[in-house]
């Protein structure tokens, strides 16, 4: 019977060798897959598992155990709160810097810029979720600086995380604060500047800073450790440039 066990013990480690889970700020869906494909071409053995979604609740659930390699945040102060409870193998680094801009599927008059959205014609806005997402954070503290936060507040529509306050942008709400980043997908190419969306002035709000973390889980994972540095090398930065994202 040991024998058995072993065996079926070693038999589950040959089936998951060689693959890393990875937990991503759902602002980086639009460049992941060329990032994988870039790291894939010489880490040919190597799978990469990525689940999507908001950074804060990302946290949550690594803080609860989660089974995640590596965690590529919205932000660096998700990453720091792990490094401080000691739940990180590597420090907490900045990949890229992202971008906020303003959507809709509407032609609207971009040329008022963020004051846009307290138009009595926009209804309705999507933002993400500033407690768990960090993109939602920056468009509520832009609309702050810009001194009306309190005339357009009631008009929020709530995403889980940036990826779908793309979606209602499109569809729930006349116009959405966004990551730029979405805007250079190829589904996204019918939208134009000017007309359909534009960059939000960066200093409305603080530079978004997004970091990336080896968790303790993958401490001794060789293949966890490379795409933490691949992810930092002049390859994939240039790969975050082609999505508009800043990189140092």
């Amino acid at each position: 019977m040991k024998k058995i066990v072993l065996g079926l013990l070693f038999l589950c480690s040959t089936i998951f060798a060689g693959t890393i889970n990875i937990a991503v700020a759902a602002n980086v869906s639009y460049a992941i897959n060329d990032l994988i494909a870039e790291f894939n071409k010489t880490n040919k053995d190597t799978k990469v598992e990525v689940v999507l979604g908001a950074s804060g609740k990302f946290t949550t659930q690594i803080q609860n155990g989660a089974p995640f390699d590596v965690f590529m945040s919205a932000d660096m102060k998700f990453p720091e709160i792990l490094k401080k409870e000691g739940l990180t193998a590597r420090e907490p680094v900045i990949y890229a810097q992202g971008s906020l801009a303003m959507l809709s599927s509407k032609e609207l008059d971009f040329s008022k810029g963020i004051t846009l959205v307290s138009e009595n014609n926009i209804k309705k806005i999507a933002i993400a979720n500033p407690k768990t997402a960090p993109y939602g954070t920056a468009a509520v503290e832009a609309l702050k600086n810009a001194n009306i936060l309190e005339k357009v507040e009631e008009k929020f529509v709530y995403a889980e995380s940036i990826s779908q306050a793309v979606t209602y942008a499109m569809t729930a709400a006349d116009i959405g604060f966004i990551a730029k980043s979405s805007l250079y997908d190829e589904k996204m190419s019918q939208y134009k500047e000017g007309k359909n969306w534009i960059s939000v002035d960066p200093k409305l709000y603080t530079p978004i800073d997004q970091g990336i973390v080896v968790l303790n889980r993958a401490k001794d994972n060789k293949e966890a450790h490379a795409f933490y540095d691949f992810i930092l090398s002049p390859k994939a930065k240039e790969i975050f440039l082609k999505f508009g994202y800043l990189v140092k």
